[in-house]
């Protein structure tokens, strides 16, 4: 039932109140209001004394009660923060993570010493969910081509509306992993495949699971299935040199390093930790 305020601090403190007897964190008051009111965090500290429409409150309490469900605020507002930049999201996609820019940070790092100023540069994201790494990667480096695949059209639907918004010339392609790359040789091939074995799902939030897109979550064989399967395929796609670079669970860096050594005998492995210091990241990088 939607609560009725007549300021800005009285809708805050009792949303505040709200979501923490529902299990829910409290800055995400703050968050949903600063949606509805259209405000910055400043703005909104700023207004705490101003009035707030009816239907200002009415929207509010909706959102507030769809999160004590479970809804994650990014859904809610339809939109998350990835590397400085504004993505929309929904139920198609993952919500970006904060842990997937250091991939960005990691590959940007190997395309300017592996290839310094070499003028053209093939780049695939594979399963690019909302278009975050690959929109990113362009933007970070614009001489990039860049091509960005997914086996869900609704996913791609996504990511093509945040390039439009960014402005990023992104190439898409409908299809499964490696298949819709095929037809090229790479220099960069970065990818954040689903990595979460389904016997995980126990332990896992009710908020992702409920909501986030188990096919982009969930992997066969203990969460390997996908590595496999780029390690298999890959080797006849990349040019020397070149590098690829993959985020993976951190139980399992030295399974996927094994997968990609196996598959690329001479390549240079390399297992990176998060700012967490996690296993997050897998890189193997072709010499000439």
């Amino acid at each position: 039932m939607t609560q009725q305020f007549n300021f800005v601090y009285e809708a805050l403190n009792g949303a505040s109140s709200f979501l923490r007897d529902n299990g829910r964190e409290e800055v995400a008051a703050r968050l949903l209001l600063q949606h509805v009111l259209k405000k910055s965090y400043t703005d909104l500290l700023t207004s705490m004394r101003d009035e707030i429409t009816e239907e200002d409150c009415e929207d509010f309490w909706k959102m507030l009660e769809s999160h004590a469900k479970g809804m994650p605020i990014q859904y809610i507002i339809g939109e998350e923060e990835f590397y400085g930049r504004p993505f929309k999201v929904n139920e198609s996609v993952l919500i970006p993570r904060p842990e997937t820019e250091e991939l960005i940070v990691e590959a940007a790092k190997r395309i300017k010493r592996i290839f310094g100023d070499k003028p053209t540069i093939q780049l695939a994201d594979i399963g690019t969910g909302s278009g975050a790494i690959a929109i990113t990667m362009k933007k970070e480096i614009p001489s990039l081509n860049v091509t960005a695949t997914d086996i869900s059209i609704d996913a791609l639907n996504v990511a093509m509306k945040n390039a439009e918004t960014l402005e990023a010339t992104i190439h898409f392609e409908e299809g499964d992993l490696t298949a819709p790359i095929e037809q090229q040789k790479w220099q960069v091939v970065l990818s954040n495949p689903p990595y979460i074995a389904y016997d995980e799902a126990k332990e896992m939030s009710e908020v992702v699971l409920d909501h986030e897109p188990h096919t982009a979550l969930f992997a066969e064989e203990e969460g390997l299935a996908l590595y496999k399967r780029l390690a298999k395929n890959l080797p006849n796609l990349m040019t020397k040199p070149s590098f690829i670079g993959v985020e993976i669970g951190y139980a399992q860096g030295s399974a996927v390093a094994t997968l990609f050594k196996e598959s690329f005998p001479q390549a240079k492995i390399d297992i990176l930790q998060d700012i967490n210091g996690k296993n997050r990241m897998v890189f193997c990088e072709l010499g000439e």
